[in-house]
């Protein structure tokens, strides 16, 4: 109960430290000047980046795959006892309600803890979730890189029988062309979420 703990207080502040960033420099995302009139889009905070990594079949993929969608971004692990499996049903649940369209957006599932997630166990454990949901693990350091990229906070905690990953626990929403859009917190509100989601997807540029 003490690591579950750790769990939730530290992927709500997590949670916090970002949205109080997000906020600051995500305020009107795309501003429409009037009727009629192009769309401006607001300069994004630098979140994303190079990656390689190891899909949960076994193929080396670097951030390049995945350009030419729309793509969610989640972190966390296969062990996560709320947060993780939450945030997946979630996700599954967000995609069988966009219907056809959510055949244009990707969602990508990226270990915190490579010691144990390996691509089988990923696999495994994605079972339980929406068929398109991709796991990508690695090396410590490749998913170091990747934590580093997307400013993902993560650490160990040891616990009594072993030990549990604090973690940010936003998904990350990047557009075609791997820019940071915005974000869905932890329990947003469904509506708002997809209103984010559907966004995303109408996106120009």
């Amino acid at each position: 109960m003490q690591a579950l703990k750790w769990i939730r207080y530290g992927a709500w502040a997590a949670v916090a430290i970002l949205v109080f960033v997000s906020a600051a420099i995500l305020i009107g995302w795309w501003q429409v000047d009037g009727p009629g009139r192009k769309r401006t889009e607001v300069a994004t905070f630098a979140v994303g980046g190079p990656f390689t990594l190891v899909n949960h079949k076994g193929e080396t993929v670097t951030e390049a795959t995945y350009l030419g969608k729309p793509t969610l971004v989640f972190f966390g692990f296969t062990h996560c006892p709320e947060v993780c499996p939450t945030t997946l049903f979630e996700i599954s649940n967000q995609l069988g309600k966009l219907g056809p369209d959510a055949d244009r957006l990707q969602v990508l599932f990226v270990t915190v803890d490579p010691e144990r997630d390996t691509p089988a166990q990923m696999a495994l454990y994605l079972q339980s979730f929406d068929s398109r949901i991709i796991g990508l693990s690695g090396t410590q350091a490749q998913v170091d890189t990747a934590l580093s990229a997307y400013k993902v906070h993560a650490k160990r905690i040891e616990t009594e029988s072993g030990y549990t990953m604090d973690h940010t626990a936003s998904v990350y929403l990047m557009d075609a062309k791997g820019r940071f859009k915005s974000m869905i917190d932890y329990h947003e509100d469904d509506a708002a979420a997809l209103e984010k989601i559907r966004l995303l997807l109408n996106a120009r540029g």
